[in-house]
């Protein structure tokens, strides 16, 4: 309804945010800035839509390492980028088309960081969910080390290990949830998951946890020796669609990655679930989307680098 979107709006740019960042910072220095990253993704978009969930986990990783300074698009065998858990992380050309067309309009002034914020925000907009004013002002990072990717959330983390990797980027449970609520778009690979299907736990009987109908499924789409880099949607309902079908099916044990599933095994998490799953249609998805853009402001100001504390590069993906 209009009443909710206008409430939406009012609440997210009234919302407090970390150190410099500002809502508009970009108003004097680069006008057009905001618009020339929403035309590039929207372009990539529209030849590939599955590159919506790409550059949202990218933003999210790129958070989750040093904060969100733009570490996880430097180039280089010992950086960020090339730790074992980024490796399948992709939208890396949206980024760097978008930073090239920034530097023509407006050189030295864009950092990576914000482009990647900017960009997480336009790819769930295309993708039929919210959008949000970004704040902005980060600058990029001057570190990337691969080794320091070893704490990000990982398919087979326990629920404590989950909330404990979230708790020390300063988010608490339901952003945890809610932020999780992002695999509502886009897929993984057999070999994320196949192992609760055939030997888990090495009892060589599937996770009891899946839904006997949806294993069935999954079984089919992962055979037990087939190709483990098969892509598997991660919300069966609505793979290319931002709402939340994905905690429906995380409530019905259709949770495609055990870290998804075990949301329902803890009464914290289990609460948020429910509360998002329990109204699919009408309010549900204006809860979800209400939290989701909150999660999302909340999560893009972990550990930001402002004023002298790092630098606007001239190309992503590597250092001034």
């Amino acid at each position: 309804m209009w009443w909710q979107l206008v409430f939406l709006v009012i609440f997210v740019v009234g919302l407090p945010v970390q150190g410099q960042l500002r809502n508009g910072f970009y108003a004097s220095s680069c006008p057009n800035a905001e618009n020339i990253v929403r035309s590039t993704v929207e372009s990539h978009f529209q030849k590939d839509p599955a590159i919506a969930a790409g550059l949202l986990r990218l933003h999210f990783h790129d958070c989750f390492v040093q904060g969100c300074d733009g570490s996880i698009l430097i180039t280089g065998s010992s950086a960020e980028r090339s730790a074992l858990p980024n490796l399948g992380l992709r939208g890396f050309e949206v980024i760097d088309d978008a930073k090239s067309q920034l530097e023509a309009s407006c050189p030295g002034v864009v950092s990576c960081a914000d482009i990647l914020a900017l960009a997480a925000r336009d790819a769930v907009d295309l993708s039929d969910g919210p959008s949000w004013a970004v704040p902005t002002g980060r600058k990029d990072g001057r570190v990337s080390s691969s080794s320091q990717a070893s704490n990000l959330p990982s398919p087979l983390d326990s629920i404590a290990a989950q909330k404990q990797k979230f708790a020390a980027k300063g988010l608490d449970d339901r952003d945890l949830v809610t932020l999780v609520g992002a695999h509502t778009i886009g897929q993984t690979d057999c070999i994320f998951f196949r192992y609760r299907l055939y030997n888990f736990t090495t009892t060589g009987n599937a996770d009891p946890t899946i839904n006997p109908s949806f294993l069935g499924q999954l079984q089919a789409l992962c055979p037990k020796n087939g190709d483990g880099s098969k892509g598997v949607a991660l919300d069966t309902d609505s793979q290319t669609k931002f709402d939340a079908s994905f905690f429906k099916n995380v409530r019905d044990g259709n949770g495609v990655l055990e870290s998804d599933q075990r949301l329902w095994d803890d009464a914290s998490t289990r609460n948020f679930v429910q509360n998002y799953a329990g109204n699919i249609r009408g309010l549900l998805g204006f809860r979800f989307n209400f939290e989701f853009t909150k999660a999302m402001i909340k999560m893009s100001s972990i550990e930001v680098k402002t004023g002298s504390d790092g630098e606007i590069r001239q190309i992503c993906s590597k250092f001034n």
